[in-house]
C-alpha cells in the first residue's frame, strides 16, 4: 500500500491507502473515541461517537477512508461537545446505574463519560421501563443498559456463521434480540466473549459479575484512549 500524508488538528501524519481515518489516526498516536467499533469486526458507524470533520464535512472516522492531503478536525470544541451530547443522550435514554453495574470500571460508556466530564446531562431522563431477560443458561440481557451499538450482532456467531444476537424494531423501539436455540448452545468461552465485547453491561455471563475488585478494573488506572494517545 502506498503512503499518504494528512493532517489531524494541525499534526502532520502519514498513513496507507485503504486505511480508515480511525485506523490512520490510531497509528499516529491520535485517539478517536468509539463505542460500536471492535477489532476484527467490520465497522458499521452506528454510535457516531467517532465523528470527525474531514475537509470540512462531518463523517464517521471508522468508515471513512483517509485520503492524501486530507485535513481532519478531531479534538476540537465543536466535535467534543457533539460527542458529549451523544454520551448524555445514551445515559438519559437508558437506565444506567453505574455504582451497581457489573461492568463498572470496565465500561466504555462510563469511561467516555469521565473523559468528556459529563456531570448533569442537558437532556431530561426518560426512565424507560425495560426488563432483564434470562435468555439462556449462560447469559442474560440487561435491556436497561443496551445502547444498540450492534457489536454483538456482528461479532458473536456460531462456527457456521449464524448470528446469535440481532435487533428488532425501529427508533425508540429498537432492541437487542437473541436466537434462544443458538444461545442455549453457547460455550463458556463464547458467553465470556459476548460479555467482554459489549461496551456496557447489557450482556452478562451468569455468575460472573463483580469478580474484579475496585482498583484492578480496566479503567481504574488507565483512562480510555491512553493506550493510543502519543505522549
Amino acid at each position: 500500500m502506498s503512503k499518504i500524508k494528512f493532517n489531524i488538528d494541525g499534526k502532520e501524519c502519514t498513513g496507507s491507502t485503504g486505511q480508515t481515518i480511525y485506523e490512520a489516526a490510531r497509528d499516529n498516536g491520535v485517539y478517536i473515541p468509539t463505542l460500536c467499533r471492535f477489532e476484527e469486526i467490520k465497522p458499521v458507524g452506528t454510535c457516531r461517537i467517532c465523528t470527525v470533520k474531514a475537509n470540512g464535512r462531518f463523517t464517521t472516522s471508522c468508515t471513512e477512508k483517509v485520503a492524501d492531503g486530507m485535513n481532519i478536525e478531531n479534538n476540537v470544541d465543536e466535535i467534543n461537545d457533539m460527542r458529549k451530547a451523544i454520551i448524555e443522550m445514551l445515559f438519559v435514554e437508558g437506565n444506567h446505574l453505574c455504582p451497581t453495574c457489573e461492568k463498572s470500571g470496565n465500561c466504555d460508556l462510563q469511561a467516555l463519560a469521565y473523559r468528556y466530564m459529563m456531570m448533569v446531562p442537558r437532556y431530561p431522563y426518560m426512565f424507560p421501563v425495560k426488563e432483564v431477560e434470562p435468555v439462556s443458561p449462560q447469559i442474560l440481557i440487561e435491556h436497561n443498559r443496551c445502547i444498540c451499538c450492534k457489536r454483538c450482532a456482528t461479532g458473536i456467531k456460531t462456527p457456521n456463521g449464524k448470528s446469535i444476537f440481532s435487533f428488532s424494531g425501529r427508533g425508540k423501539d429498537l432492541k437487542i434480540t437473541v436466537d434462544n436455540e443458538l444461545a442455549a448452545k453457547m460455550s463458556d468461552a463464547q458467553a465470556q466473549e459476548a460479555m467482554d465485547m459489549c461496551p456496557v453491561g447489557a450482556i452478562l455471563k451468569k455468575e460472573q459479575g463483580f469478580r474484579v475488585p475496585i482498583g484492578q478494573r480496566k479503567y481504574d488506572h488507565n483512562p480510555i484512549g491512553s493506550d493510543v494517545e502519543a505522549h
